[in-house]
């Protein structure tokens, strides 16, 4: 794993290189304050790098930059990265450097901490199946005032306080999601049974134009995964599943996941079983069998379906490392597991 001390000076390095001259002085504010909190005494600052290394950096970067030039890209911006602030100023900041070098971006986010945590606030307690949010008709109410009145906006205020025009967006709106009711998938002895969850929807139609004009007139859609039913009801549909879906209307370059771990494994105990690689056969046996579980199950459902409707490549990355976007974009290496 890349040196964490090391990945913030390397992304300083790129975002001096390729931001408008006005935002350097907040951009590399919070990266040195990411610095300070995280000093490694045995790193080497890039400053101390000859200048050979630094153009080498940039040199790795370059070729990747002009692949996605023009490109779009959708990002499932979830987990701790939603929570933690330092995780936070990372992600937005990689966000403005793939706009500013001319890649499309796509922003489709969860909130699943911070529904959890309003509902418990209330008295309500969360269960989920297979991964799934059960949500009956007062909770579907809590997650879209959460999701679109709370994180959606937040988003957009990050972004564009860093130089971006963000627009926010819920499925609701132009009827972006048209959902029906999602029932969850229960795998028992590798039989599987139907499970109703209550307002927990599927995409049964996404009417993608609007997201279309907007990245026409270089905005950054961000997008809130509520759908709106035949008869106007809500429904909290999965983030995953709507990134995919939104990523395969728009027949994007890559699909990001970000989540709470490096990827996927055979074995979550043993590390060395990490899977960089996954067949999509290879994914819906893993799924069957119940070596994927849980939470990973509407991930790596999610890069599937993308796949399927167009999406070029799909990767589920670690958000929890910082700036791991465009690591996984700019340097040779990457990281995460590529699924298809």
């Amino acid at each position: 794993m890349v040196d964490e001390t090391l990945e913030l000076e390397l992304a300083t390095e790129l975002l001096k290189k390729f931001l408008p001259e006005e935002m350097h002085g907040e951009v590399l504010e919070e990266l040195k304050a990411e610095l300070n909190k995280n000093q490694n005494p045995v790193a080497e600052p890039i400053k101390n790098y000859s200048a050979g290394d630094r153009a080498a950096i940039l040199v790795e970067a370059l070729p990747y930059i002009q692949e996605f030039h023009g490109k779009t890209i959708v990002i499932k911006y979830g987990g701790n990265a939603m929570v933690n602030d330092d995780l936070k100023a990372s992600v937005m900041q990689d966000i403005a450097l793939m706009k500013f070098v001319g890649i499309n971006v796509v922003i489709v986010h969860g909130g699943g901490p911070e529904i959890t945590g309003f509902l418990k606030k209330l008295g309500k307690k969360s269960s989920f199946v297979s991964g799934l949010r059960v949500t009956d008709e007062e909770t579907v109410e809590i997650v879209e005032m959460v999701l679109a009145g709370k994180i959606n906006s937040e988003i957009v205020t990050l972004l564009n306080r860093r130089g971006l025009r963000a627009v926010g967006l819920s499925g609701k709106d132009a009827d972006l999601i048209q959902a029906t009711k999602k029932l969850a998938t229960v795998y028992e002895q590798g039989e599987k049974t139907k499970v109703d969850i209550g307002y927990v929807g599927k995409s049964k139609q996404v009417n993608i134009q609007i997201v279309k004009d907007l990245i026409s007139q270089d905005y950054v859609p961000v997008i809130a995964p509520i759908g709106v039913g035949e008869d106007g009801e809500s429904y909290n549909i999965n983030a995953d599943y709507v990134a995919a879906d939104i990523a395969g209307a728009l027949k994007a370059e890559k699909l990001l996941l970000l989540t709470d771990t490096e990827g996927v494994y055979k074995n979550f105990e043993d590390k060395s079983s990490f899977i960089s690689t996954l067949k999509a056969d290879e994914a819906r046996e893993f799924i069957k069998d119940g070596v994927i579980s849980g939470g990973m199950i509407p991930k790596v459902e999610a890069c599937l379906r993308a796949l399927d409707r167009g999406t070029n490549k799909a990767y589920i990355i670690d958000g929890r490392l910082p700036h791991s976007i465009i690591l996984e974009l700019f340097t040779e290496t990457g990281l995460g597991t590529e699924v298809g």
